[in-house]
């Protein structure tokens, strides 16, 4: 649809907002509250960027709220400045300025500490308002003056200085706040957003600067929110100390919420309904400051019954009541595809002819002629446990070697400190030729080192094709990277790639299912995906048939051998005659120590690895 009619979205919103003043009125809608919803919609699209779709909660957007209304009101009042759009934008930049620096400081946390981080930088801005900086703020008088824009054409100038004008200013304002987001959150970095909200640690793990991608995120909010905030100033002709205040970060966490989070609608029609009722009980009932309390009760009710706020409440309507038709033929065009997947899952047949995976991808490295990857004496300490021992380990290019020994033995602790997720005590790692000891997890796939997880590290709330579009970013892209503005299919080879992963994993057919409705032998397939999507170099895969039925595991094997080809694996599981059909040489672990190494058959008979399996009590 997006690619068809790529600003559908941006024409209806255009229609509405130039319907709303021949509707809304005759819901006693005056406009001046259409234009406060135009100014609180255009403040929570930012945080709806920042909280929606990257799953940082703020409560101190009303630092930059205000910052960026008081900077624009100073210009445009003490300094004398007479372009109000110029004095606004300059006000955004420098509230997106210190939303950088503030970024800094609280990204260094996460969840609730980061939350808490926020609400105490609001309370140091209205501090800071209101004291050391009265002298240009106006203290608790505010900053009175704020001149309504104009409009000119040659010698003709237009004021727009009646209700309805400034309705149409506002409203022009946020349909270009809009169309800004959209083109965000489409793009590779609001993919990426997605991606830190639903499993950050997956995220960088497939290579994306995670801690760069929510500094932008902020900085983003911290944007929208001083551009807001300067239109607020022009709107009621003065700038508000109240801008500042903790219940303007709270007011606006809560229309998000009604609305709906991850939508960017949802702010807007948030603070529709606020305002609408706020006004109506105020006016109508004669509540005075009980209107609060009434909303809130309101407010508890559409959390409880709309968890998903409106928008995700009309979108499950519009699923109910139009989509199932078309949901029922999609269906059935699926079926014989999807029929004839499950038949081969069930049988275990794959085609080991298949397309060989994407190549990996050229590095300076090309033509090294040592092993891919080396340990040298690894090894790792937890307080008084030993994990791991002194390992000297070493995987030639091109090679599939397996690692087995008991539970306990330390094999996903080895795993671990190769793909430098936890640092060695002593001892280091060398991949193609160069020591990424001490490397974050970030870096190491982006020289080529992926891994898949024990247990399943996706983004369930995304479909299969979003999830593999994740990893193959980092690859295309780099680990950072600021193209806001540039669309998925414009990314060279992207397309390719993913499909090619999707036909490799074999759930081309399920492409566009959400993780969540997948089945267990699917997501562990797409698991393997992800850690392959990226074109690595060497693949360590953490105990893939982990959980899987006989005729899974037969799939999943043939799968890895195809997958194999041309390709680098080291391959850690339990189930030992599935592994010893797959590798060409293995490396058993036990306490913590490499105990031998060798061919599968060399294996088989070792009267080592066979004390160290049965203690001592030889199989028949």
């Amino acid at each position: 649809m997006r690619s068809q009619r790529p600003f559908l979205i941006e024409a209806l919103t255009a229609i509405g907002l130039i319907a709303a003043p021949f509707i809304l009125p005759y819901l006693d809608f005056t406009p001046t509250t259409m234009s406060r919803i135009m100014v609180w919609g255009l403040f929570g699209i930012g945080f709806d960027i920042l909280f929606g779709f990257t799953g940082l909660l703020s409560f101190g957007q009303s630092a930059f709220y205000g910052t960026g209304g008081m900077v624009a009101a100073y210009l445009l009042t003490i300094v004398g400045f007479k372009y109000v759009v110029i004095s606004v934008i300059i006000g955004m930049i420098v509230a997106a300025f210190v939303g950088y620096l503030i970024g800094l400081i609280a990204l260094r946390r996460t969840g609730i500490y980061f939350a808490m981080i926020t609400v105490a930088i609001a309370e140091v801005f209205y501090f800071v308002e209101f004291n050391p900086l009265s002298e240009y703020t106006g203290g608790e008088n505010g900053l009175p003056g704020v001149p309504t824009p104009t409009l000119s054409f040659g010698s003709h100038v237009i004021h727009l200085n009646t209700d309805w004008t400034l309705y149409g200013f506002f409203a022009f304002w946020y349909l270009v706040g809009i169309t800004i987001a959209l083109r965000i959150v489409r793009s590779p970095v609001g993919v990426i957003f997605s991606a830190i909200r639903d499993n950050p640690l997956r995220a960088a793990a497939v290579g994306h600067n995670i801690h760069g991608y929510k500094l932008t995120a902020f900085v983003i909010a911290a944007a929208y929110a001083g551009f807001a905030g300067g239109l607020l100033g022009v709107l009621q002709g003065f700038m508000p100390p109240e801008a500042f205040t903790f219940d303007t970060s709270g007011q606006l966490v809560i229309q998000t919420a009604i609305g709906g989070a991850g939508t960017l609608f949802g702010p807007l029609l948030g603070a529709t309904v606020w305002l609408y009722l706020s006004d109506f009980f105020q006016n109508t009932f004669h509540l005075g400051a009980s209107w609060k309390l009434v909303l809130g009760v309101i407010f508890v009710l559409l959390v409880c019954f709309l968890r998903r706020g409106l928008v995700g409440g009309i979108k499950d309507l519009y699923e109910l009541i139009v989509r199932p038709r078309a949901a029922e033929i999609a269906s059935r065009e699926v079926a014989p595809a999807a029929s004839l997947g499950a038949a081969g899952a069930r049988s275990g047949t794959v085609d080991e002819t298949r397309a060989a995976p994407m190549p990996s991808r050229a590095r300076e490295t090309d033509g090294f002629s040592g092993p891919i990857l080396e340990a040298i004496g690894l090894t790792k300490h937890y307080d008084g446990l030993v994990a791991n021992a002194d390992i000297n380990f070493s995987v030639r290019s091109g090679e599939l070697r397996g690692i087995i020994g008991p539970n306990g033995a330390g094999k996903t602790t080895f795993f671990r400190m190769l793909t430098c997720e936890v640092p060695p005590t002593s001892g280091k790692i060398v991949f193609e030729g160069h020591d990424i000891t001490g490397k974050s997890v970030t870096d190491v796939c982006q020289l080529g080192l992926t891994k898949s997880y024990q247990v399943n590290q996706l983004f369930t709330r995304l479909t299969v094709r979003q999830n593999l579009t994740i990893s193959a970013l980092a690859e295309r892209r780099g680990k950072f990277r600021l193209d806001l503005m540039r669309r998925l299919s414009k990314i060279p080879g992207l397309t390719e790639q993913v499909e090619h992963t999707l036909e490799l994993i074999n759930l081309a057919a399920r492409a566009d299912v959400p993780v969540s409705a997948l089945a267990y032998g699917e997501k562990r397939r797409l698991e393997i995906g992800l850690a392959l999507a990226s074109s690595p170099s060497l693949l360590l895969l953490d105990e893939p048939l982990a959980g899987m039925s006989p005729s899974e595991r037969v799939e999943t094997v043939k799968l890895l051998k195809s997958i194999a080809r041309g390709r680098t694996m080291v391959v850690i599981d339990h189930d030992m005659d599935s592994l010893f059909n797959l590798v060409e040489r293995i490396t058993v672990l036990q306490e913590g120590r490499v105990l031998v190494e060798g061919t599968p058959e060399q294996i088989k008979g070792n009267a080592a690895v066979q004390e160290a399996y049965l203690g001592g009590v030889v199989a028949a």
